[in-house]
């Protein structure tokens, strides 16, 4: 491979990676679509579409959502229905009027997820008299339920939002859906070399905010049995209610999965989280590896337990210390005089100073040992930037 077509495949990289699109983000600068936007939150549609390379959104305006709602349906049947409005292929403004022979039939999220009965998950899409567009499901008796109103974002090839007049009518979709069977979280980590830490859920009644968080999506970052082992003297030491700020600590109340925390990076409260007691910590990556940093320490996602949206259980290498129990304390400044000796670490950690904390804590565990690890790595953006210039520079030669 020559040098400029090498320095050329690394801009297609840099720009195809960069072209990650959010669709909670792109319908919140419209608010004429703000409750279409909450229920594909509500039943974790934004984060599947979010998932998908190519991908046509036909949005609803409030006025259509009002409508459908007044149906007082199921929010796994509504799920049904609104993925019948999401089309696995990318359908421009133009492109629309460039049908072949005027009309195309198109596979949607709901045909893709399993549940539409035969081809009911298939949308006619067909190119009407002065210049309208016409949406029906497949499924419908020909008939064409909407039209189309306008393009509201579009990022060619990947992702287009379309605003329909109303909502696709389709009998399949509407029909009765059963809840899923309920996923039962410390059984799931039991199995799995979690179970010390679901263990602690249980005994300290934290396992029922986990719980009760599942439906609307949760991410929880369980510690190893032999972690919290090696943790358990601490964890004695912290009164009941620290014991549950800390345990609530490894759950965030929103789905996240791996793809999504990669591209994702930055401050992510938790289930401790409660108004001045922040209780966050930062997600970064660095390629595949992904760790957790707290003020105190840093952890690393080893591996999956379970991922079955809305939930996701990851496994990490440490007990995650929240700075609002473990605060870190800069080391003395050494002394002018000259010293052989020097100093093996930076930061120590101390219990917090508050009347109730843990006895004691110990500034060489491994807990806290590559505290600053995540200063050492190179900044994601000064990296895209360097690849960007020598890439440039391959091109120019």
């Amino acid at each position: 491979m020559s040098p400029a077509t090498t320095a050329l495949f690394f801009l297609l990289l840099l720009f195809s990676t960069s072209n990650a699109h959010n669709i909670t983000r792109i319908l919140a600068k419209h608010p004429e679509f703000s409750t279409f936007n909450h229920y594909l939150t509500l039943t974790h549609l934004a984060s599947e579409i979010n998932r998908r390379e190519t991908i046509t959104v036909l949005a609803l305006n409030n006025a259509a959502m009002s409508s459908l709602l007044s149906k007082q349906l199921s929010l796994y049947t509504l799920k049904n229905v609104l993925s019948l409005h999401v089309l696995v292929d990318y359908f421009g403004s133009k492109k629309l009027h460039q049908i072949t022979n005027g009309t195309a039939l198109t596979s949607t999220m709901f045909q893709a997820s399993g549940a539409a009965p035969g081809s009911s998950g298939y949308i006619n899409i067909t190119d009407l008299k002065g210049g309208k567009v016409g949406f029906g499901a497949e499924n419908n008796d020909g008939n064409l339920d909407a039209v189309y109103v306008k393009s509201v974002a579009e990022i060619p090839y990947n992702i287009s939002v379309l605003q329909i007049s109303q909502v696709l009518n389709s009998a399949e979709a509407e029909a009765p859906t059963a809840e899923p069977s309920k996923l039962n979280l410390t059984e799931i980590m039991s199995k799995q070399g979690c179970k010390a830490f679901a263990d602690l859920l249980i005994s300290s009644g934290a396992d029922a905010t986990f719980n009760e968080n599942i439906d609307g999506g949760l991410t929880v970052f369980c510690p190893t049995d032999p972690v919290i082992k090696d943790f358990m003297p601490k964890y004695k030491n912290l009164t009941a209610s620290k014991k549950a700020s800390l345990l609530l600590y490894h759950g965030v109340p929103v789905y996240q999965s791996m793809q999504m925390l990669k591209s994702n990076n930055g401050i992510m409260n938790t289930l401790a989280t409660d108004g001045a007691n922040k209780y966050d910590f930062t997600i970064q990556n660095d390629g595949e590896v992904v760790t957790l940093e707290t003020k105190v320490m840093t952890a690393k996602i080893t591996g999956t337990l379970k991922d079955e949206e809305p939930l996701i259980v990851y496994k990490i290498n440490k007990v995650l210390l929240p700075r609002e129990l473990y605060k870190p304390v800069e080391a003395p400044a050494e002394s002018p005089k000259p010293s052989k000796s020097k100093s093996k670490s930076k930061h120590k950690v101390a219990d917090a100073p508050e009347s109730d904390a843990p006895a004691e804590s110990d500034p060489a565990d491994d807990q806290t040992a590559d505290n600053d690890s995540g200063a050492a790595g190179l900044d994601g953006r000064r990296l895209v930037m360097v690849m960007l210039s020598l890439c440039i520079g391959v091109l120019l030669m």
